[in-house]
């Protein structure tokens, strides 16, 4: 009898063992490769040094729904959109509630192209703002921020891009 209590032990212990192994596991996992996916702001620092705390559009509906319908943007944030390859990407202001300051950015960070003060389209169609040279990132910014900050064409903008998994 003591025997069968023995192994029926082990067994429980070794079942309860590996469930606890598999759930510490999920969690590491989750911690390493969920937070590259759900991490959805980044720092953006200006030429100036100032930190602009920017939201992520990666995917195609990120990018389309862009800062729609939201009430307001502060000053120290911004959304960055981001695309595979560099491309004359054209945006429009439909459904927006607020003006933006908006920046093109080519594939080594550099502004080529800026669009100030940009209002909230009032009636279809809307107009398009298309950069004169192509891009690889768009940083959408209140209104007023290139004053502010100063920025100019051919500065350069840092980030760093976490690993996120384009879903479409």
């Amino acid at each position: 009898m003591t025997k069968e209590l023995l192994i029926k032990g082990r067994n429980f212990f070794f079942q309860r063992g590996w469930i606890f192994f598999g759930l510490f596991l999920l969690g590491w996992a989750s911690v390493f490769f969920g937070q590259a996916y759900q991490n959805k702001f980044i720092p953006v620092f200006l030429p100036d040094g100032q930190k602009i705390v920017a939201e992520l559009a990666v995917t195609p509906g990120e990018r389309q729904r862009g800062l729609m319908f939201r009430e307001e943007l502060a000053a120290n944030e911004g959304m960055l959109f981001i695309f595979e390859e560099d491309g004359l990407y054209s945006f429009w202001m439909k459904n927006m509630k607020f003006p933006l300051d908006i920046l093109w950015l080519d594939k080594n960070k550099k502004i080529v192209h800026i669009e100030e003060n940009v209002p909230p389209c009032q009636a279809e169609p809307c107009p398009s703002y298309t950069p004169s040279l192509p891009a690889r990132y768009v940083l959408e910014l209140k209104a007023g921020s290139v004053k502010s900050h100063s920025l100019q064409l051919f500065q350069q903008v840092e980030f760093i891009l976490p690993r996120v998994k384009e879903t479409t």
